[in-house]
């Protein structure tokens, strides 16, 4: 490739040029074309997506849930090493990051299988944990794209305690699921009841009329590994396809 001085060299190899605010559109583009590609080339199908806190550590208060993290992202793969196919099927997802990511990754390590981290750039954290497959280490820096990554290839997500963050991304994939913007279902599992009704006030939302008792349908509760898995298996259909990466495509009214 020729060497280009600083004055001749074309735009997309200007670094200045890509980090200014002009080249915002071209940035957000990138996060969506990279992660495509490289999502094909290593033949990552779909997903299941486990999160929460980033500050929740084996040791802590809520040390179970980081240890149980670990064991259903372990039995995930299990599973998902079971189903006939010659791409990646149910591949462990998180952010990439600590806590409850690092679990799910580390999970899936111990398994053996291939585990993706989806991890965002912060002023003050976070750093990549080491579980993640080299290959399938992505780094964003808009959150908005982030989480289309999240909901993108996910077959189904399980939500350990979390705050801000972890609220965040549970209350984008309800919203998806309540308007039924995604033409297939994602199954959504809150890990922890005890934590999450304490957390949130279902009934709450029921009894005000911001929601309806039907919504509640949209997700379910666990509190061990194994009935955590039970309900993915149930609730997952696992096509024979082979298409990589197998989208979740969204709707739109129909118009005349």
């Amino acid at each position: 490739m020729k060497n280009y001085d600083a004055e001749e060299s074309p735009a997309y190899l200007d670094a200045e040029f890509l980090a200014s605010e002009d080249a915002r559109p071209l940035r957000i583009i990138a996060e969506y074309l990279n992660p495509l590609r490289r999502l094909r080339l290593q033949r990552v199908h779909d997903t299941i997506v486990i999160f929460g806190s980033a500050r929740l550590s084996a040791e802590g208060p809520l040390g179970r849930f980081y240890t149980e993290a670990r064991e259903l992202a372990r039995l995930v793969t299990e599973w998902s090493s079971t189903l006939p196919s010659h791409v990646h099927r149910l591949v462990v997802c998180s952010g990439g990051g600590g806590g409850i990511m690092e679990a799910a990754n580390r999970g899936a390590r111990d398994a053996g299988g291939r585990t993706i981290g989806l991890n965002i750039s912060l002023p003050h954290e976070q750093e990549p944990n080491p579980y993640v497959t080299r290959e399938l280490l992505f780094e964003f820096r808009y959150f908005f794209m982030r989480k289309l990554w999240f909901a993108h290839l996910a077959r189904a997500m399980v939500v350990f305690p979390g705050g801000f963050g972890t609220m965040d991304e549970l209350m984008e994939v309800l919203t998806l699921a309540q308007t039924q913007k995604l033409a297939r279902k994602l199954p959504i599992i809150l890990y922890g009841p005890g934590y999450w009704n304490e957390i949130i006030n279902f009934e709450g939302l029921v009894r005000h009329g911001v929601i309806t008792r039907a919504d509640l349908k949209l997700f379910a509760f666990a509190d061990d590994p194994g009935g955590a898995l039970r309900l993915l298996q149930e609730a997952i259909e696992v096509s024979t396809s082979e298409k990589t990466p197998a989208f979740a495509e969204s709707r739109c009214r129909e118009t005349s």
